[in-house]
């Protein structure tokens, strides 16, 4: 049974959520990037070690990273000296700034920093529009440090650490951090729980499946996912895995019987209406889906 510690920052909307010893979840909103979250509408983490604290994903502007390190900070008085990027969407990166001033290393994959440095002026732009200009002040690109193509241990106070690059998924660069002492997977964007995941422009949806399954081979005994509470396996499977499964072949059927992309919006999607957005997203992910299968 996770324990869900209950404590909430009110001025980010961020909940803490304690997975095992040292290991948290900070669990953002699971809407769209407002004024009010900062663009921190994602799931963040960290590890408290005897050396410092690791954070996994930085937030998506400088002011949001300040209320995640605030967060923090109602746990351990210990600095982030380590900040683990593990993809190129915008709440993963863009509070890099605020730590690196503090003096944390940035880690990231390499095809995510190349995905950062490519999306970066329209990631800032759109923050612009859904944050405000005001909100986002002091927010810049910032990019990593350390870079590795497909795989990078350390350990730090006693804790080791694995990430692993797998292949593309929600973004070319996605990556999972696997805590192998404590049998706890940090996601990123590969696992999407509570709220529908979106197949876009960055994404590949065979490749998503194929790193799942990289990430299903661990056996994890918790998931901190991209975004929604900390979970197990069984439950991403079914909400991330499972719906990929279910997409791809209800557009290869949809496909396979003459179906035009024009009317792809009629693909009845209707089991998984119980994830939030499911209403803003499930058309666009089987449009999505569609422009990558005519490829194949």
């Amino acid at each position: 049974m996770l324990l869900v510690c209950g404590r909430t920052w009110a001025d980010g909307n961020l909940k803490l959520q304690k997975v095992v010893p040292d290991v948290y979840a900070i669990v953002g909103e699971l809407g769209n990037r407002t004024e009010e979250n900062l663009g921190n509408n994602a799931t963040f983490g960290f590890v408290v070690t005897t050396d410092g604290v690791v954070l996994i994903d930085s937030g998506g502007t400088y002011k949001g990273a300040g209320n995640i390190d605030a967060l923090i900070r109602t746990v351990t008085d210990k600095p982030v000296v380590t900040v683990i990027n593990t993809g190129g969407q915008d709440h993963r990166w863009l509070g890099n700034g605020y730590f690196r001033q503090r003096g944390a290393q940035i880690i990231a994959s390499e095809k995510a920093l190349l995905d950062q440095k490519k999306r970066a002026r329209d990631q800032l732009i759109a923050l612009g529009s859904l944050v405000r200009e005001e909100s986002i002040a002091g927010t810049a690109a910032v990019y990593a440090d350390k870079t590795f193509a497909t795989q990078f241990e350390f350990g730090m106070g006693g804790t080791q650490f694995e990430i692993h690059h797998s292949g593309q998924a929600h973004t070319p660069g996605d990556s999972y951090v696997w805590l192998p002492g404590k049998r706890v997977m940090f996601t990123g964007d590969i696992v999407f729980v509570e709220r529908m995941l979106g197949v876009g422009p960055e994404s590949n949806s065979k490749s998503w499946m194929r790193v799942f399954e990289t990430v299903a081979a661990y056996k994890p005994r918790y998931l901190i996912p991209g975004h929604g509470h900390a979970t197990d396996l069984s439950r991403a499977q079914k909400e991330t895995y499972g719906y990929l499964r279910f997409l791809r072949k209800s557009v290869a059927d949809f496909m396979g019987n003459g179906g035009d992309i024009s009317a792809i919006g009629s693909l009845d999607q209707s089991q998984y209406s119980y994830l939030q957005n499911y209403d803003s997203i499930a058309g666009r992910n089987a449009q999505q889906v569609f422009a990558e299968m005519e490829w194949e």
